[in-house]
């Protein structure tokens, strides 16, 4: 009995020993899974606002018109600055390249804005189709766009296709792990980085920045492939999540009070003034400096790329370090333009 029941134990080890690898293929599974899903949302996070980025970098060109006539494929993408202005002694555009900043935020405010109301009713696979055909429409209106007008309106196009894109795939990241969002606000950290580079690559090797924006439309294909091919189908997720995130957001955002205003710190300037002062800042669309080897649009340029390089950084240090109380800094982000109505 004793040789049966040793037989037979060693006959259920050996089942036991031949039976233990199997769930390692579902771990293999699911870590590349995993890693599609994190590659995804990165590439969907760049794609989103790559448009967006390169608009921006594309402002001073926009305005200044500086295309190729006709069929000609290759122009100097800084030729001589042209006075706009002969009683002033700035180099600027008689439209200021805030216009194009204000054409690519505006839309997407107003979809953030009106985003709750409806938006959840149509479905995902919609959405994502519209953001990619505004995103290639927005490259083709402003590459062969004749007025400012109309590059205008391909800016609106970029901004319609971020605002959308952006509001879609934060909600989509709800049904896929958490580490997702990370990814995501790394891409968009890259799209400002790797658009900003590449328009000024592109533009200092020679190439027009209409050819430029041309050279682009791969852009709204990969968002689109990222999206249907590359991403896995969600998984239920674990409602220990909700429940963590619902308990840090009822905790207190600040515990110290604000401090009191100095009855002393006002201004003496009059709402007019200030309005004034207000308005002679606005006018001013870049800050260059004369007698440099980069005439003004390189240095926009490069004031585009080093800025997102800095944006590049803050969104991929998610994992790397926290910053508690971010709504102070947006709060300051917000209330920056009006700084100059309240002089110390």
């Amino acid at each position: 009995m004793g040789g049966c029941a040793g037989s037979r134990r060693r006959l259920l080890d050996s089942e036991g020993e031949e039976t233990a690898p199997e769930p390692r293929p579902r771990l293999l599974d699911r870590q590349g899974a995993l890693w599609k899903n994190a590659m995804g949302f990165w590439l969907l996070g760049l794609c989103n606002n790559f448009s967006y980025v390169v608009m921006l970098s594309a402002a001073h060109d926009i305005l200044s018109h500086q295309r190729a006539s006709g069929n000609q494929s290759h122009v100097d993408p800084d030729p001589a600055p042209t006075t706009h202005n002969s009683s002033s002694r700035f180099d600027c555009n008689s439209v200021s390249t805030a216009a194009v900043l204000l054409a690519d935020i505006l839309p997407t405010l107003v979809i953030k804005l009106l985003a709750p109301l409806g938006l959840h009713l149509l479905p995902y696979s919609p959405r994502v189709l519209v953001s990619g055909i505004c995103s290639a429409g927005s490259f083709i209106l402003v590459a062969f766009s004749h007025s400012v007008g109309t590059s205008l309106c391909g800016v609106v196009l970029a901004s319609i296709s971020s605002g959308l894109g952006e509001v879609t795939f934060l909600s989509l990241t709800a049904f896929y792990p958490r580490a997702v969002i990370s990814w995501w606000s790394s891409g968009t950290g890259g799209a400002g980085l790797l658009g900003a580079l590449s328009y000024l690559g592109l533009t200092q090797a020679g190439l027009s920045p209409q050819h430029t924006l041309l050279s682009m439309l791969g852009i709204p294909a990969l968002l689109l492939a990222s999206y249907f091919f590359l991403l896995t189908s969600p998984e239920p997720q674990d409602p220990g999540g909700e429940e963590e995130a619902e308990t840090s957001a009822r905790q207190p955002l600040i515990n110290s009070e604000a401090p009191e205003a100095k009855p002393d710190s006002s201004s003496n300037l009059s709402l007019q003034e200030r309005w004034n002062v207000f308005k002679v800042w606005m006018v001013f669309e870049l800050l260059f400096f004369r007698n440099t080897s980069l005439t003004h649009a390189q240095q926009y340029r490069w004031y585009q790329m080093l800025y997102q390089a800095g944006v590049f950084v803050s969104r991929s240090s998610l994992r790397c370090c926290r910053i508690r109380f971010t709504w102070v800094l947006a709060l300051l982000q917000v209330a920056s333009p009006a700084l100059p109505l309240f002089p110390p």
